[in-house]
């Protein structure tokens, strides 16, 4: 079915097609950045890749890169899928932000990983909105969101389209994503458009060494991206 959905948006699209906005001038490390992770603590997290779980490459990998960013930079982060709820609605809400945006929050942050556990669903769109809307809402000029993710959205909503309609009405908005051991074209197709609308940076790290290579491509260099529209071409 979201297969049949995104082919759908390929071809209806250049009919409505619009002005999206992307920030040519943002640097990550400049001074004032806003940073909000937003980790898949999903219970596929918990499966291993080269001899040891995903989860835990992922916070090896935090905890390598979270003192690497500049210090000017106010840094928080988001998880989700780290409960598990019989009841498919609240499962669909498994978010939460452990560590509100700020200055100097790398230990609190390292903290926070080691007692999260991989337990449930995958609501990537509602984190997204939580994020815009809550997590973000107070802070001025750019705000930059990086997504990890082991999976495609499965809470029956669209990262895709919410990043489309999000970027008709904000300015001020950028998405990277990391699609970590991702293997389905269908779910791949929807994290590389939830970035590319929002002139993020969208990366596939199918190992330890691309996990790390790709944050590193995120969060170091000076790097600007022009938003995509998709023509279907």
């Amino acid at each position: 079915m979201k297969k049949i959905l995104v082919l759908l948006f390929l071809i209806v699209l250049p009919v409505v097609a619009y002005e999206v906005y992307f920030p040519n001038e943002y640097e990550y490390r400049q001074e004032g950045d806003k940073l909000l992770f937003v980790l898949d603590f999903s219970n596929s997290m918990g499966d291993f890749l080269e001899y040891k779980t995903k989860v835990n490459q992922v916070k090896d990998m935090m905890n390598y890169i979270l003192p690497k960013i500049s210090p000017d930079t106010k840094v928080g982060m988001r998880v989700y899928g780290h409960t598990c709820n019989l009841i498919a609605y609240n499962a669909c809400r498994s978010s939460e932000l452990v560590v509100p945006l700020g200055l100097n929050n790398a230990r609190l942050i390292s903290s926070e990983l080691i007692r999260l556990r991989p337990r449930g669903m995958t609501p990537i769109t509602y984190s997204l909105k939580q994020a815009v809307k809550k997590d973000l809402n107070n802070f001025s000029g750019i705000k930059h969101i990086i997504l990890l993710t082991d999976g495609g959205e499965n809470c029956d909503e669209s990262p895709c389209d919410y990043a489309i309609g999000l970027m008709k009405t904000r300015r001020d908005i950028k998405i990277d994503v990391i699609a970590f051991d991702v293997t389905d074209d269908d779910d791949l197709a929807q994290l590389k458009c939830t970035a590319d609308v929002t002139g993020g940076h969208f990366s596939e790290a199918k190992t330890r060494a691309q996990l790390f290579h790709s944050m590193e491509d995120f969060i170091l260099p000076h790097k600007t991206v022009e938003a995509q529209i998709y023509t279907g071409e």
